[in-house]
């Protein structure tokens, strides 16, 4: 077994609490609008929801009807959770038309790919660059791709905490350095480990056909269920080759042994030509923009990782800009499917495991990695989504070892213990630890998975996907529906809507330089950033 992570003893001290307290969490939580019969909504953005382009907290995402609900960063687990369902349940309040928030990541009933529609932000050049990005991912990657929801899930550590590994670790490095050389190793370890939440909370194993049409793929039709696809044994097919994944980007190696070789490993997808994209062309024969450029990444956005190192970008500035010039924020959780145990998408039992999970990334020592270990996290990836419960499915611990996924998951867990009761300590609780043990039952019984609890529910009850997710969507409405903010919350979230109209009118009213140079001196950026790095 390998080495158990011994947790510094002083995180356990009452007076050092605040170092784990001070967590800070946000959730960003997607979902499709779709009409009463479970098709996708076509209407615009509701106005009654505020400008998608300027709202802070309520916005679209790949699609005009793909919803995100955005919280401000929280310390505590409740408050998040209560800021998160303060959003759904005045949206749902506005929705017109009988529409409904969709509770699955994988979409609806389908129609056309054209007949998906675009997500739209409004003639400022800011919108106009949004919108032609989006546009940019349909002719690359085709639309159905753009109505895949999923939730983030954003956390940091207080600087009290880093502050106080710098000092044990007798650290050189200003506070700042020190944090983006551990987040990278968190970043790094993540990436080992993440399988494990795939399978714990992957619920995304079967869609509606619609979603593939005339696509190849190897799913199975459900036994006499003539609309619903299925891997048996699957877990997430939204993490697999049909949701947030791109053939395309799988020769691009992303280097995460710091952040000089993690930008400048993207600043370069993002500006040498790919020749599938330059033969798409960055404009039509009208001149319209069918892409922002031609590269392999349009912009950072675009290259679908399960983890990112974040730093909040300035008006114009690029993300990765920002994290150049400032170093980093936060990270940015990208894995997680939208959970359908709870009408907001995610759970707080998830939130404290996702919690011991990043700590102990954070703690564990974590060496650099190359290419060929970046090969086996894929091979990871690709076999817990499709064949996760599979009894006695190997995974690649090393490049030249192979492990029972059940065997190496309990070792985690039997890890992750130390970091559980540091925190549960310093909470005064024993609910990280309960979280722990939860999800233990489902390694020893995969019956117990979201993934599995799911394709039950279609079997026993011979329901098609798209029946079963609809019925579910029309549950949680009504939870939504009957749960109305109080007037104050209303009254707040009305002010932040009309200012977000505001917002976009300022931003479209003045004369605006042309958008060709806009993109020119965006792009810039890049090229700067590359040269530095």
């Amino acid at each position: 077994m390998p080495h158990q992570l011994q947790v510094p003893p002083e995180l356990l001290e009452p007076e050092n609490a605040s170092l784990l307290t001070g967590i800070l969490r946000g959730v960003e939580r997607e979902s499709l609008r779709v009409t009463p019969t479970g098709n996708l909504a076509v209407s615009p953005h509701p106005e009654r929801l505020g400008a998608a382009l300027t709202h802070p907290q309520i916005t679209t995402d790949f699609s005009e009807a793909l919803l995100e609900f955005i919280t401000p960063p929280c310390h505590s687990i409740d408050d998040l959770l209560n800021n998160l369902s303060l959003l759904q349940r005045f949206t749902a309040q506005q929705l017109e038309h009988g529409e409904r928030l969709w509770t699955q990541s994988m979409p609806c009933a389908l129609g056309e790919d054209d007949s998906i529609p675009v997500a739209q932000y409004g003639k400022s050049n800011n919108g106009r660059m949004k919108t032609v990005y989006r546009v940019g991912l349909g002719h690359r990657y085709g639309r159905a791709m753009q109505t895949v929801a999923g939730v983030h899930y954003n956390f940091s550590l207080p600087n009290a905490f880093w502050a106080f590994l710098r000092h044990r670790d007798n650290s050189i490095l200003n506070l700042q350095a020190y944090k983006d050389r551990a987040y990278f190793g968190l970043i790094r370890n993540f990436r080992r480990y993440y399988w494990l939440l795939i399978y714990l909370f992957g619920s995304s194993p079967a869609i509606c056909r619609s979603f593939v049409r005339d696509r190849p793929h190897d799913l199975e039709f459900m036994d006499e269920l003539s609309h619903t696809l299925h891997a048996p044994y699957g877990t997430s097919l939204r993490m697999g080759d049909l949701g947030y994944q791109s053939s395309a980007q799988e020769d691009l190696y992303v280097c995460y042994n710091d952040k000089n070789s993690y930008i400048n490993s993207l600043c370069r997808a993002i500006t040498q030509e790919h020749k599938a994209y330059a033969d798409i062309g960055t404009t039509d024969e009208a001149g319209n923009y069918r892409q922002l450029n031609t590269g392999l990444l349009q912009i950072e956005n675009e290259f679908y990782s399960s983890i990112r190192p974040k730093r909040a970008a300035k008006p114009g500035e690029t993300a990765l800009s920002a994290l150049d010039n400032r170093g980093v924020e936060y990270i940015e959780v990208r894995c997680l499917d939208v959970s359908t145990d709870s009408v907001l998408g995610i759970t707080d039992e998830q939130i404290r495991f996702l919690d011991v999970f990043l700590i102990f990334c954070a703690l564990m020592p974590s060496p650099d990695t190359h290419k060929a270990e970046a090969e086996a996290i894929m091979h990871n990836q690709k076999r817990v989504v499709r064949r996760g419960r599979e009894p006695g499915l190997k995974l690649r611990r090393t490049v030249n070892e192979e492990v029972e996924l059940k065997t190496w998951g309990l070792e985690l867990l039997e890890q992750f213990e130390s970091v559980a009761t540091a925190l549960d300590t310093a909470n005064g609780c024993t609910l990280f630890s309960e979280s722990l043990h939860n999800q233990a039952k489902k390694l020893e019984d995969p019956s117990l998975t979201p993934s599995a609890r799911l394709l039950e529910e279609l079997k026993s009850n011979k329901l098609n996907y798209a029946r079963y997710a609809l019925e579910l969507s029309e549950r949680h409405h009504q939870q939504l529906l009957n749960n109305p903010p109080t007037s104050a919350e209303e009254k707040r979230l009305v002010q932040m809507r009309q200012q977000s109209i505001e917002e976009q009118r300022a931003l479209e009213a003045p004369d605006q330089q042309p958008f060709a140079e806009f993109l020119e001196r965006y792009y810039g950026q890049y090229t700067m950033c590359k040269n530095r790095c």
